[in-house]
């Protein structure tokens, strides 16, 4: 009989031991907090445990930073980011301050914030966008938390901006700027990262090609809509594989080796 609960122990550590060792997926930018996901949380939640993916919960506001946050007690795969993104800037900062301060323990990182002058009608929207960006970057500092940062159309006023802060736990979500752009996103040290596009749009797969390697992140940046083999679908946690997949090619290596790197990457960003 001890034999046997020794023949036991030992399988169920080796399954232990297995278990540990198997790389996981991360989407290092998706707003599962998004109404759109609502009614299919249950589920998602399941496939993630499933397909052993990790997802950088992002936020676009107080009402959303909150939802986050309940999001992440219901699964500790949930990597909650709260925040206030440009196109609310006019949000109560206050309370996403207080937020940020009393849930920082909990929190795995301030996002999404940033610029988009496609938000600023005026200068006045202008000021208050730095404003914001500048209060919610100075309390990750604080923390010691990533960021993540929304930069359409304003990469050189977010490279000015942080060269007062730390860029070495900063993600440039959703990379779209030009090979002098990411040469720049790269000497400063910041991560950068590629979603479903990366399957079907050229321009996306030369910047692929032109990335540090160690700086390198996937998302779906959901629920964010997708053409081609997509077919105009919200992105779904499910579309990492196929991501990671499209760059290995991209970058000749094995889907197991960009898998790795990916979760070395992902860690690193995270501080984990």
């Amino acid at each position: 009989m001890s034999e046997k609960i020794s023949l036991r122990n030992r399988f169920i550590q080796t399954i232990l031991r297995i278990e540990k060792e198997m790389t996981w997926y991360y989407d290092s930018h998706i707003h599962l907090s998004d109404h759109t996901y609502f009614s299919d949380m249950e589920f998602i939640l399941k496939e993630m445990e499933c397909l052993r993916i990790k997802a950088c919960c992002v936020s676009m506001d107080n009402k959303s930073s909150l939802d986050t946050l309940e999001l992440s007690k219901k699964s500790n795969l949930i990597l909650p980011f709260i925040g206030i993104h440009p196109e609310c800037a006019n949000d109560e900062l206050e309370h996403m301050a207080a937020l940020i301060e009393i849930h920082h323990s909990h929190l795995s990182g301030v996002g999404e914030i940033g610029l988009d002058p496609t938000y600023a009608h005026n200068d006045k929207d202008t000021k208050r966008q730095i404003h914001v960006f500048e209060t919610l970057l100075s309390l990750a500092n604080k923390f010691n938390k990533p960021i993540s940062i929304h930069s359409r159309k304003s990469l050189d006023n977010i490279f000015e901006i942080m060269t007062s802060y730390d860029t070495k736990h900063a993600l440039l979500h959703w990379f779209d700027g030009s090979k002098k752009q990411l040469k720049k996103a790269m000497d400063m040290g910041f991560f950068v990262s590629y979603g479903p596009v990366l399957v079907y749009a050229n321009d996306k797969q030369t910047l692929l090609a032109n990335t540090d390697e160690s700086k390198i992140l996937v998302e779906t940046d959901g629920p964010v809509r997708f053409s081609r083999c997509f077919e105009m679908k919200s992105g779904q946690i499910s579309f990492i594989p196929s991501v990671i997949f499209s760059a290995s090619k991209i970058l000749g290596k094995s889907f197991d080796e960009m898998t790795s790197l990916l979760e070395s990457n992902s860690n690193s960003f995270l501080g984990i």
